[in-house]
């Protein structure tokens, strides 16, 4: 597990925490021994950390990520995103 910080349990999300990419922070949920189930990427890590301090596992976590990648295909937050190509 390595490169994941502050790693907690969160409720019907299992083990989760956060890590560095290249251009972004990920909320990383469903942490496991060969990788992940999904990420929600942050372009500002403070708010990637705000957001992970307060996520109680409902739905989507709060703040003003960008794109969820993983389980179930990748998703833009904002309905009208213009800057990635997942389907909608």
């Amino acid at each position: 597990m390595e490169g994941y910080y502050s790693l907690k349990e969160i409720p019907n999300k299992g083990l989760c925490g956060l890590m560095d990419f290249v251009f972004t922070t990920g909320l990383v949920v469903g942490i496991d021994e060969i990788g992940y189930v999904g990420r929600y990427c942050y372009s500002d890590k403070e708010e990637a950390i705000k957001a992970f301090n307060e996520y109680t596992g409902e739905g989507d976590p709060t703040g003003p990520w960008i794109k969820y990648k993983g389980a179930g295909g990748e998703r833009c937050k904002e309905q009208n995103c213009v800057n990635c190509h997942c389907k909608r």
